[in-house]
């Protein structure tokens, strides 16, 4: 049994988010969902954008980092899209951190350190043709080559939010496969 902490896409804090982190329950594991929009949810992704220029991508990514801060260091931080930010950021600099699971973006290991951190596993999750992801797979694809720890996995389509039941772009077969990777991975961690 692992300990996770899943952080939200820009869309909020969804139904589908929260279903995916049932998923996870119902597989043994605890899973904690930080809200770092307060509750507010938005029907698109502009709109969930556009909050969050607003509000500050910087104040959101803080509100996330202290979110994940509250929980024991041996936690697994995972993130869809916007939550890749704090996943990445606490799984690279917080001591002890039993892994990372980054879906549907991934930032340059860079941006938190000269390397990925030794013996903290990590899978990046993705669509193939996601306009969104594919700027994020140079990324991917270094981190990968940067140690063992970590697996890069594509799916075919282009669909953003797959893994989000709530939303037009989920991918049922997609997140299925995904599911059985992560309960592998949590199964490890």
């Amino acid at each position: 049994m692992s300990e996770v902490v899943l952080f939200h896409h820009v869309q909020g804090l969804t139904d589908g988010v929260r279903s995916f982190a049932e998923q996870l329950r119902q597989a043994g594991h605890i899973v904690h969902t930080p809200d770092v929009f307060d509750g507010r949810t938005f029907a698109t992704l502009e709109e969930g954008m556009a909050f969050a220029r607003e509000t500050g991508f910087g104040a959101l990514g803080e509100r996330g980092v202290a979110a994940g801060e509250a929980f024991p260091a041996r936690v697994v931080y995972a993130g869809i899209s916007f939550g890749v930010m704090a996943a990445q950021q606490l799984a690279q600099t917080r001591p002890g951190a039993g892994g990372a699971l980054l879906i549907s973006a991934c930032l340059p290991f860079s941006e938190f350190g000269e390397a990925w951190p030794a013996g903290v596993p990590v899978q990046v999750h993705g669509k193939e043709s996601d306009e969104f992801f594919d700027e994020d797979l140079e990324a991917a694809r270094a981190l990968v080559a940067s140690t063992d720890d970590a697996e890069l996995f594509l799916y075919p389509g282009e669909e953003h939010l797959f893994t989000d039941a709530s939303l037009p772009a989920y991918d049922a077969d997609a997140t299925a496969i995904l599911v059985a990777r992560v309960l592998s991975f949590l199964g490890r961690s």
